[in-house]
This record gives structure tokens, sequence and C-alpha cells, in this order.
């Protein structure tokens, strides 16, 4: 009995070893990238071992290479049982290119047809779905180093262009050029001094909503001065 369990926990151990050097090998990219944003991870063994996100990914690469090969079904369950497992929906069909962080991860959804560029951030909550029950290309466009914050809603056959911030919460409805701000309900664009928008930044963006009520406030002012001085 015990020579027996000798041998599973030695199996159990050069199993998870062998893995751990082939998530280290194919996906080192997105490995750095999540020790570069997430000042919480503490080593790379623990991201390869403890981060949905990137568990995420990895069964999201062997159910996009099933689905090219035409076994649909395969690769859909494949994506439901990571689902499961990190409560992260990626829907096989999808296209990822490198270097993509999920920060935490749970509840994040992304379609068949969406399209995702080269670093990029998406953190809980985050939904990049379509708008209706058509056909064909239905879910957005991510250009590179875009970052989409908590709870945030990309919808529809749109592009959101390279080094865009998304802000929590925000509902895109339409397609933003490079290098912007979007936020609000539905999504307004803003920028800041055409610069890209640190990733992690979340204080520093502008909140189109609250500049308008500030600038209707001052107008309100100068109307009730200028009444006082008529009077």
């Amino acid at each position: 009995m015990n020579i027996t369990l000798l041998n599973i926990l030695i199996f159990f151990v050069g199993f998870s070893v062998v893995w751990a050097v082939l998530v280290a090998v194919f996906f080192a990219k997105e490995i750095r990238c999540t020790k570069e944003k997430d000042p919480a991870a503490k080593g790379y063994l623990e991201i390869i071992l403890l981060y949905p996100g990137l568990h995420a990914l990895i069964a999201h690469r062997m159910a996009h290479a099933i689905w090219n090969f035409r076994m649909r079904f395969l690769a859909r369950f494949l994506s439901q049982i990571s689902r499961f497992i990190t409560g992260i929906e990626i829907h096989p069909g999808a296209r990822i290119g490198d270097g993509l962080f999920i920060d935490h991860g749970m509840g994040v959804v992304i379609g068949e047809t969406t399209i995702i560029g080269n670093n990029v951030t998406l953190f809980q909550g985050v939904t990049l779905g379509g708008t209706g029950k058509e056909t064909g290309k239905r879910h957005p466009t991510l250009g590179n180093n875009v970052v989409v914050g908590t709870g945030a809603k990309v919808l529809g056959n749109i592009t959101i262009g390279d080094n865009t911030y998304v802000g929590a919460n925000a509902v895109v409805l339409r397609s933003v050029p490079a290098n912007t701000t979007v936020v609000g309900v539905p999504g307004h664009i803003t920028k800041k001094d055409g610069k890209r928008v640190d990733p992690m930044d979340h204080g520093g963006v502008s909140d189109p909503v609250m500049v308008h009520m500030k600038d209707m406030i001052k107008r309100i002012k100068t109307l009730e001065d200028s009444q006082k001085r008529k009077s």
C-alpha cells in the first residue's frame, strides 16, 4: 500500500514538473506579461500553478487547435470544462494573440468571432460579445496593447484601436480609434494628452459625464450671477 502511494506521488510530482516546464516554454510571453502587470504575482511558479487566466488561455489554445480541425463538439466540450474550472468562458473559435493577461478573470466572456491582438489586458467581468442573432463576424476586434477595465462590455462587430483603454463598466457599441480612452454608458471617447494611458492607472481616467456636469454648473452659476447684477 505504501509503495503504491509512493508511486502515485512520484508520478504526480513528475507530471507536474513536466507540465510546468512545457507551460513555461510555450507560454513564456504570457507568464512574463502576468509578472509585469500583476504586483501580487510573487514568482513564475505561482503564476503557472495558480493563475486561472493562464489556465484558461492554455485550454483555449488546445480547444482552438481542435476547432480548426473542425472537431467542433470536442472543442466546445474542452472550453466548457475550462469555464467550469476557471470561471472564464472563451469560445474556441476566438483568435487570441500573444501576451494576453486576464486579471482574476471570473466572469470574463469572449465570443466566437472575437479577435484579440498582442499584449491585451482584460479584467474580471469583461464581456466581448455580440449584439444580436446575426451570423458571420459579430464580435469585437481588439488591437494591440488594449486594456479593458472591470465589468466593461464591448459588443458587436466593432474595432478597438491599438493602445486604447476601456474604463470599468463602460459599454462600447461603436468602433474607437487608437490611443484613446473610452468610459461611460454608452461609451464616450476621451483622450489623455494624446498619449497611451497607463494600463494600471484606473484613477487617471477622465469621466465625460462629470466634465459636462461641471461645465453645466459653471454656466448656471454664470447665469445666476448675471441675473443678480441685472436686478
